[in-house]
């Protein structure tokens, strides 16, 4: 099948910018979203034109490096399904879709379909350490954590930090990828040690890194392909206020 495409092209963070038409022909519904792009770079590298930049993945919807708005949803039509993960058979002959990088002031292009996200590395630094004894490793029988905490702990720690919630927020925040990785530590013996700094620590270098706030709607829990849910911002704001009332 054929199907039309209209790309957001910008050559760097202080071009002009738009969207540019292109058609990738013989694509086959057996192919990523990818692929399909993969194969309009090779066409287009074969007339000797500029391909189009994007960031490279594992393809295997973990590692979260690609993400772009699709049709003016991050990742795509498809529930928590990455972007890398989307196949071509989602379409029909002669469909147009328009693709677009992260538009955030936390997240500035660099070229193309690629944003720079060293706010998130920024939020997750401030988080800091969790400490450990010396010497040989414990044995996880010793730790004893009932299934259900630990059942929600790891639904947190799925986050890949692709920033589709930023993505898909109106405000642009990062309140559920902060939140996501403040409540994976936060249920866990481990991260109890550092717990009243971290949470603010991270909420503080989440607000300085140029996110918006909260206002709680969940167009971010919506479009992220891992699922990731709501309450865990309420968690966030909980430990938030227990460790101004520790740090006081």
């Amino acid at each position: 099948m054929n199907v039309h495409l209209k790309v957001w092209r910008q050559a760097g963070p202080a071009a002009p910018g738009g969207l540019v038409d292109y058609t990738a022909t013989g694509v086959s519904a057996d192919m990523s979203f990818l692929e399909m792009l993969d194969s309009v770079n090779e066409t287009l590298i074969a007339r000797g034109e500029d391909p189009i930049a994007f960031a490279s993945d594992c393809r295997e919807g973990i590692c979260g490096t690609f993400g772009v708005m699709v049709d003016g949803r991050p990742h795509g039509p498809d529930p928590c399904t990455t972007v890398c993960q989307l196949h071509m058979r989602r379409y029909n002959d002669g469909d147009t879709i328009v693709i677009e990088p992260w538009q955030a002031r936390a997240f500035p292009l660099i070229k193309d379909l690629v944003v720079d996200r060293t706010a998130f590395d920024t939020i997750i630094q401030a988080g800091g350490y969790t400490s450990v004894n010396t010497g040989g490793a414990q044995d996880a029988n010793a730790i004893l954590i009932p299934k259900t905490v630990a059942d929600e702990a790891m639904d947190s720690a799925q986050c890949i930090g692709c920033g589709a919630c930023v993505a898909g927020c109106k405000n642009a925040s990062a309140a559920l990828f902060t939140s996501a990785k403040i409540t994976h530590l936060s249920l866990l013996p481990q991260g109890q040690m550092e717990a009243p700094t971290r949470v603010v620590a991270m909420i503080e270098a989440m607000d300085t890194s140029g996110f918006g706030g909260c206002s709680n709607e969940g167009e971010c829990e919506a479009v992220c392909p891992k699922g990731i849910s709501l309450k865990n911002i309420a968690t966030m704001n909980r430990e938030y206020r227990k460790a101004l009332f520790a740090n006081r």
